[in-house]
């Protein structure tokens, strides 16, 4: 086998506020990313791409298939440079993430209370077809279960790569490699169960029916795809060219696409509902305002804006008309970008997560629970149930923060305070011997009697 050419190290100035790629890689957007001796990597376009980052830069490498090691110009810097600017497309970074996180905690007290343990998340700019076959592969699964499927059609129907550390790395299939005739039934022996005929009918229809510029006729026309200056120039050789499917006109869009035309036309594939859907118009079509709800953003809906209805009342399955409603509540307070702060506090609300989660908690201040009287923490230490040590009493005093947020903090049941241990003073000396006298003389009365 000939030497695989590898790059060597870039840099791309960007801080962990604006992308954090140990978090966005991990949160169930793109399932090929994998980490090995601290570096994450995945073939994009074609190369296998290597990252590492520092509080300032994110570092990136490239290491090209032994068929492409030698480029057409004999010029490998030119590679390095279109990957410099694949990559800037990948991760979107032409959005000010800090910005974005700002407007949507003034108008979010929620987002605000949980994005400061989740900065730098970011919605990656995917390929639309991968990310299609991808979340059909997300029906009833959890995120490691669909990476190692991904990793599957990768593997037996993408071209090889590169190989790291021993792991082989494919590219994505595409959908004429799963339009082929038995891939269902392999599928199947992979454990894709159900999955296997979506996703081999899907290929299918794309393929076969729709068409290869489908796809890319539903995206939102002001965000480029990956790898657009390719894909801008072809397009622009067969404008004027008649269409070649009956099919694909009638599935054509008229006019320009918009993020509900988009949606509607995924929905006639097979295996994809209004959840999957809105995941391919979010991360593969470059529609912002696409917020997918599944049962983690569900439970955010109901849990923290009181979505669904109150006590008996609270509806417990997802229809079509709640999706839309979650959805327009969604957008309405979060804005055209409201995927991109669904993102986070779906992130913030996964188990793996959970530790980063609890480091957002806010110190210095006490919480006391009237159900609980055992005890009441503070940053300094416990303090003793008022009545159980007579030594030492507890002032309760507003801070300027509950004072502020009294109407939205406090309740019956619970309030939020500081809290100030005031050693109680000792008597007064000739106080305590008159005391004791009298309790004397009180007692010899008593035995007289």
């Amino acid at each position: 086998m000939a030497a695989q050419k590898v790059t060597e190290w870039r840099k791309l100035p960007v801080s962990l506020t604006e992308l954090c790629i140990e978090t966005t890689l991990r949160c169930g957007q793109s399932f090929r990313w994998r980490k090995i001796n601290e570096q994450w990597h995945c073939v994009l376009k074609g190369r296998l791409i290597s990252l590492k980052q520092d509080p300032t830069h994110l570092h990136y490498k490239v290491t090209w298939p032994t068929s492409t090691a030698t480029p057409k110009n004999e010029h490998p810097q030119d590679f390095e440079d279109d990957t410099s600017v694949l990559l800037h497309n990948y991760f979107a970074l032409s959005h000010s993430l800090t910005t974005l996180y700002a407007q949507w905690s003034l108008s979010d007290a929620n987002f605000a209370r949980r994005a400061p343990a989740f900065t730098g998340i970011r919605i990656l700019n995917q390929d639309a077809w991968e990310t299609l076959i991808s979340f059909i592969c997300s029906s009833n699964n959890n995120i490691s279960r669909i990476s190692q499927m991904v990793l599957k059609l990768c593997t037996h129907y993408g071209p090889y790569v590169a190989t790291v550390e021993g792991e082989a790395f494919h590219d994505f299939p595409g959908p004429e490699a799963l339009a082929g005739k038995g891939v269902e039934a392999h599928l199947r022996e992979l454990g894709f169960g159900y999955r296997a005929k979506y996703i081999a009918e899907t290929a299918g229809c794309v393929a076969q029916v729709y068409g290869e510029r489908w796809l890319p006729r539903l995206r939102n026309p002001g965000v480029p795809a990956l790898g657009a200056a390719e894909e801008d120039i072809s397009v622009k050789k067969e404008e004027g060219a008649e269409e070649k499917e009956s099919v694909e006109s009638k599935a054509d869009l008229d006019n320009q696409p918009t993020y509900q035309k988009a949606h509607e036309a995924l929905l006639t594939l097979p295996g994809v509902g209004p959840k999957v859907s809105d995941c391919v118009c979010l991360m593969g079509l470059g529609w912002g305002e696409s917020v997918p709800i599944d049962t983690h953003v569900w439970q955010i809906a109901q849990r923290d804006y009181n979505l669904g209805g109150k006590g008996s009342a609270k509806t417990k399955t997802l229809n079509k008309a709640m999706y839309e409603a979650v959805g327009d509540h969604f957008r309405k307070i979060w804005g055209p970008q409201a995927g991109w702060a669904q993102s986070v506090l779906f992130t913030a609300n996964l188990k793996s997560f959970s530790e980063q989660a609890a480091g957002v908690e806010k110190k210095g201040v006490v919480k006391v629970e009237e159900e609980s009287q055992e005890e009441m923490v503070t940053t300094a230490g416990v303090v003793p149930k008022p009545g159980k040590n007579k030594g030492v009493v507890v002032k309760i005093e507003e801070s300027e923060e509950m004072a502020a947020t009294t109407s939205v903090a406090m309740s019956r049941k619970r309030k939020t305070v500081t809290a100030e241990v005031i050693p109680k003073a000792e008597p007064d000396a000739s106080v305590q011997t008159t005391t004791a006298r009298t309790l004397r003389s009180s007692k010899r009365i008593k035995s007289q009697v």
